[in-house]
């Protein structure tokens, strides 16, 4: 390799980078754009779940289990009601999704030591919404149920009962239970793999299509020297996109980095060269601008997003799509930084995810090495 015909390429990419607005404006405000739109909007946390209540006891009892719900930060009251239809326009209307009903002999159950029984209507339009918001509502009844225990439990022996198990969960890495904290970091990786291959996709086949390919065949420029001196300048940009990434993470939505900031870096720099490779080897085969950026688009974001962990769990996936989900190099990204971000992992706990981030670079490049032939056709 010559460096001095990789320094031509580099300064000669750089410069339509700087005369193209188009490359300058997707190489640095899309990666802005995008972490700010999703960080801002995607969001797993359920709260303030719409609730509305018949009471029909409207005694002291009913009053203070309904409390119960009321005062938690999952559920918003959105009203009272005196019937089924009521209910059942709340819920047509998006009013309300979780419906309490207490029954007119609720309160004379509880004082004769009996089982009392409250209904919980559910819209099951939304299922990850239902299921979560019935979790929270068992979790308060239980609550209410375990201070029935205690209080009657008082009134018989007279002194203070002491419940015989009592569960403390501890949460590691997310004491907060905020879902930005592992959205973020996932999604930094997710959109660095698009804007990666988006923009070298272009890169070879805008050459073709320019009608200065040709120009480069007759030089003596070899197939990697054009490889390098292309990925370089998107490299530069790419770390700079990260970089970016990271400040918005930290000082915009509030993520805390527990790791090594310099890690961070130091596998975003061996991630970018594949992706980068992977848009230029697309450029390489299609020859086509349009054709080159619908399918990095194609084979960039909808993998990463749906089969990287990023947003579903892999283990959750039927076994086939689990064996596919390896070969997604973003599914090992999204890994890294969750690990560097949430549990402050250093280099020992993130190797082997490294390691397969660098010999998938090595292989892109490669293989785009073998199929950038220096002939017309």
């Amino acid at each position: 390799m010559n460096i001095h015909r990789i320094i031509a390429i580099i300064r000669k990419e750089f410069i339509h980078i700087i005369r193209d607005p188009r490359s300058l404006g997707m190489a640095i405000a899309m990666p802005v754009l995008l972490i700010f739109l999703f960080g801002s909007s995607l969001s797993l946390d359920v709260d303030n779940v719409p609730l509305v209540v018949w009471d029909q006891n409207d005694t002291n009892e009913s009053r203070e289990f309904i409390g119960r719900f009321t005062s938690s930060r999952y559920f918003g009251l959105s009203g009272y009601v005196n019937s089924y239809a009521e209910i059942e326009q709340a819920v047509d209307k998006r009013e309300a999704i979780l419906a309490l009903v207490i029954p007119v002999d609720f309160s004379r159950k509880l004082e004769s030591g009996r089982k009392a029984d409250v209904q919980l209507i559910v819209d099951g339009s939304d299922a990850n919404t239902a299921t979560i918001a019935i979790g929270y509502a068992q979790m308060v009844t239980d609550g209410y149920t375990s201070s029935l225990l205690i209080e009657a439990a008082q009134k018989r022996g007279g002194k203070t009962a002491i419940v015989p198990l009592e569960a403390k969960p501890r949460v590691w890495f997310n004491q907060n239970m905020q879902a930005k904290n592992y959205i973020i970091p996932g999604l930094i990786a997710v959109i660095m793999m698009v804007i990666a291959a988006l923009l070298t996709s272009l890169t070879i086949a805008r050459e073709w299509e320019n009608g200065t390919m040709e120009q480069l065949i007759t030089t003596p420029l070899k197939p990697i020297e054009l490889i390098i001196g292309k990925l370089t300048p998107y490299f530069l940009i790419g770390m700079f996109d990260v970089l970016f990434a990271v400040l918005m993470g930290q000082y915009f939505f509030e993520v805390p980095l527990r790791g090594n900031a310099a890690l961070v870096f130091g596998v975003a720099a061996i991630f970018l060269p594949g992706s980068l490779a992977m848009g230029m080897l697309i450029s390489i085969l299609t020859r086509s601008q349009l054709l080159a950026s619908q399918l990095a688009m194609v084979l960039t974001f909808l993998p990463s997003f749906l089969l990287s962990g990023f947003m579903y769990a892999i283990a959750n996936m039927p076994i086939a799509i689990q064996g596919i989900t390896y070969l997604v190099p973003s599914r090992y990204f999204v890994a890294i930084l969750k690990n560097i971000y949430l549990k402050g992992a250093g280099l020992s706990i993130i190797l082997s995810e490294t390691m397969i981030l660098m010999f998938f670079a090595v292989a892109l490049i490669l293989i785009a090495n073998k199929k950038l032939k220096k002939r017309l056709v």
